[in-house]
């Protein structure tokens, strides 16, 4: 039939079609492929950087978002296929805005639950005794965005420091073609690293 498009098949398996073709290799890759290919190249990062060390305990921020959620599963992924012997935690950020956090507090909730992680939720109001909603009835709507940027970074730092852990991952994308790990000791940031592009 004229006008009829072939399937691509995958160019690893070449066993199902593939759903995309990734820009930075060229090749075409089916959904199980991609995955594994995504997992492998963030597992060379992790090795390769030496990232982590057997026996540390390893906070994800956690956000409910898409960055954070894919982190905390290929962290999970990977520690287990590889037995990095980390202990993974989630830790999120309440900053006490009525109606922003909740219902992502819920999905971090339930990737909790899924991945079988530990997660501890620290607020504005817990660490600094005021929430977000407060500071703005006391500084008005101007650069309320930059304090409470600058405010969520040290509550992750604040709370890494609480459970002890060793190291803080957050996951964030830049410019859709990215992720990158930050990686922070206590509060300082020691690494930031590309784990490439998809």
């Amino acid at each position: 039939q004229i006008g009829s498009i072939m399937p691509v098949p995958c160019s690893s398996c070449d066993k199902k079609p593939a759903v995309l073709r990734r820009p930075k290799t060229g090749h075409s890759l089916c959904k199980e492929c991609f995955f594994w290919a995504f997992e492998e190249e963030v597992h060379q990062t992790i090795i390769s950087a030496e990232l982590f060390q057997k026996g540390e305990t390893v906070g994800i921020g956690a956000s409910g978002g898409k960055d954070s959620t894919v982190l905390a599963h290929v962290l999970k992924v990977l520690n287990e296929r590889y037995n990095y012997g980390l202990n993974l935690m989630l830790l999120s950020v309440d900053e006490g805005i009525s109606g922003y956090r909740d219902d992502s507090l819920e999905t971090v909730k339930r990737n909790q639950q899924q991945y079988d992680l530990p997660l501890k939720i620290v607020s504005y109001e817990e660490l600094y005794g005021w929430t977000m909603d407060q500071i703005v009835k006391k500084v008005g709507l101007k650069n309320n965005c930059t304090f409470c940027g600058v405010f969520r970074r040290q509550a992750l730092d604040r709370g890494a420091m609480m459970l002890k852990v060793d190291k803080v991952c957050t996951g964030n994308t830049a410019l859709t073609s990215f992720i990158w790990a930050q990686i922070y000791m206590h509060g300082t940031l020691t690494s930031k690293c590309p784990l490439g592009s998809i």
